[in-house]
């Protein structure tokens, strides 16, 4: 009987997120995708459970979801590649409900003021490929050798540079510098908001200029997000091609994400009142 039910949320659960990517987040895509023109040839998706609950009278079930996007732009083949957490809840046989869960935010991971940084400036010369080479290795999983976060975005991204050549700088002080140590690190290595303003003040780090265009970015460049349009910024990700737009596909870690169109305006955490800041790292500093 066990096995029984395990078969069902199984079947219960490959029909509902091969239905729901394409009711939902389909016409977000397709949508996004005419404004590129380009097109979606293939959608495949494979899902995982991770954790089941019984609580009378329902059966909670929380999966992991691999979809897999087969975009067409002039000539042009490429795999857009997302996963995500969800939770669906049957009473008996029937799905009565599912929801995407979202990552709960640390106490950790609220917004700090950072210091500046006063000390001399650290010499480095930042390699583009390394950078995302590791974007590409560790879009979808978490490198043993640092700590992971429910909301991993720019611990990520942070990652993605220093493997690019960019040092840490300004241990042990968790408001000054950018830097990971075993269970320690900056704000500004893990908090997108406070690596935001990071990269538009350094001084003796990271070098970067801030760009008024996305098109003007370069591979292993960095594009930071602020969904709500509200000053806090969100989200960071990492550019990793380029489409024949000349427009930035980008990584990111939350929801991993691989080769996803910079704009995000298909992601359920877009609105309107988006405001993006779009960071060349210097190469030589």
């Amino acid at each position: 009987m066990r096995k029984q039910l395990h078969d069902l949320l199984h079947e219960r659960i490959r029909h509902f997120f091969v239905s729901d990517v394409a009711d939902e987040e389909m016409e977000r895509k397709r949508k996004l995708l005419a404004k590129r023109n380009a097109k979606l040839v293939k959608c495949e998706g494979k899902g995982t459970i991770i954790e089941k609950k019984y609580i009378a009278p329902h059966t909670f079930v929380r999966y992991v979801v691999h979809f897999r996007f087969f975009i067409w732009q002039s000539g042009w083949m490429y795999v857009e590649e997302q996963q995500e957490v969800r939770e669906a809840v049957f009473e008996g046989r029937e799905l009565v409900s599912h929801r995407l869960v979202l990552p709960m935010i640390e106490t950790e991971q609220i917004e700090k003021k950072e210091e500046r940084d006063d000390d001399e400036r650290i010499r480095y010369t930042y390699d583009r490929l390394a950078a995302v080479r590791y974007a590409e290795i560790w879009w979808n999983d978490h490198n043993p050798a640092f700590h992971t976060f429910p909301v991993d975005c720019t611990n990520f991204v942070s990652q993605c540079l220093h493997a690019g050549g960019i040092p840490m700088m300004g241990y042990p002080n968790k408001t000054k510098g950018w830097w990971m140590r075993k269970n320690d690190w900056s704000y500004t290595w893990t908090v997108a908001h406070a690596f935001r303003w990071y990269l538009s003040g350094s001084k003796t780090g990271i070098q970067a200029i801030e760009k008024k265009s996305p098109e003007q970015l370069s591979l292993g460049d960095v594009i930071c997000y602020d969904f709500q349009g509200d000053g806090r910024f969100d989200h960071t990700t990492i550019v990793v091609a380029k489409d024949k737009q000349g427009m930035p596909l980008v990584n990111a870690h939350t929801s991993n994400s691989r080769m996803r169109y910079w704009s995000y305006e298909d992601s359920t955490a877009y609105t309107p009142n988006i405001q993006y800041k779009f960071f060349h790292i210097i190469d030589h500093a």
